[in-house]
């Protein structure tokens, strides 16, 4: 399996960086992980056509994780695409997600092939095409918005995700509300953690690193103006032999 950062920018739009966006690439399945604003040209930048997408599996619904699906679809179905789309989504979030399909005026009946929802509850493991296992825990990213009782109605649900393929585990955080979250899997061994900087500082995250004794560790979600002092950061954190690298687009990783 091949992993690919598509973007490793944070919610900041930047002329660096797309915003978080992964690709996990095996024998003959695509996995779109998030697909925010951009999220087009992310692929065009790393030369992955779009049709080649199996499917999308979205952590949250928070613009720069999910609001370029329309614009995605509209660009799959102008390049005829004709095989189905499966999308990897939050239960309780299957309506939001058609509902903004449907304000984008993506109607079912107009479309050349079909989009097939794949709803996952929280803590349940589910299989992609036989090959990648994935297990979803929600963290704490948005639990801070449970308080606006006004919007009770609302599901407010981000997840971080155990992946597991041929007995090796990456954890990817995606976003999340504290450096706690990190342990929300600390009963697997992982191999490669894929973790957002931006809601964690790197002494956190460092100090998770020793306890949970994550082998490696790739960072992502990253705005321009930190990007300095976090390459100045894992210099220091190479010398004390945690290995931790600053993703860049487009970089790959074999796993």
């Amino acid at each position: 399996m091949k992993v690919t950062f598509l973007g490793t920018g944070s919610g900041k739009t930047s002329l660096k960086r797309f915003h978080s966006s992964l690709l996990f690439s095996l024998n003959d399945y695509n996995l779109l992980i998030d697909a925010g604003d951009g999220i087009s040209r992310a692929l065009l930048n790393a030369n992955v056509n779009y049709n080649s997408i199996n499917g999308i599996l979205f952590t949250h619904l928070h613009p720069d994780h999910f609001t370029g699906l329309g614009a995605l679809i509209v660009q799959m179905k102008m390049f005829n695409r004709v095989g189905p789309l499966e999308i990897y989504i939050y239960e309780k979030y299957v309506e939001d997600v058609n509902s903004f399909l449907l304000r984008c005026n993506i109607i079912p009946e107009k479309m050349d092939f079909k989009i097939l929802y794949k709803p996952f509850s929280d803590k349940d493991e589910f299989t992609v095409n036989d090959e990648l296992k994935i297990l979803p825990r929600e963290n704490s990213h948005l639990s801070g918005l449970k308080r606006y009782i006004q919007y009770s109605n609302r599901t407010f649900y981000a997840a971080s995700f155990l992946f597991s393929h041929q007995n090796k585990r990456i954890l990817y955080t995606a976003d999340i509300g504290s450096a706690d979250d990190l342990g929300l899997f600390k009963e697997f061994e992982v191999d490669v953690l894929i973790s957002e900087i931006t809601h964690i500082t790197i002494s956190e995250l460092s100090e998770k690193i020793k306890l949970f004794r994550f082998p490696k560790t790739y960072l992502t979600h990253i705005t321009d103006g930190d990007e300095a002092e976090l390459a100045q950061s894992i210099k220091n954190l190479i010398i004390s032999e945690i290995k931790v690298e600053l993703a860049t687009d487009k970089q790959t990783f074999e796993f």
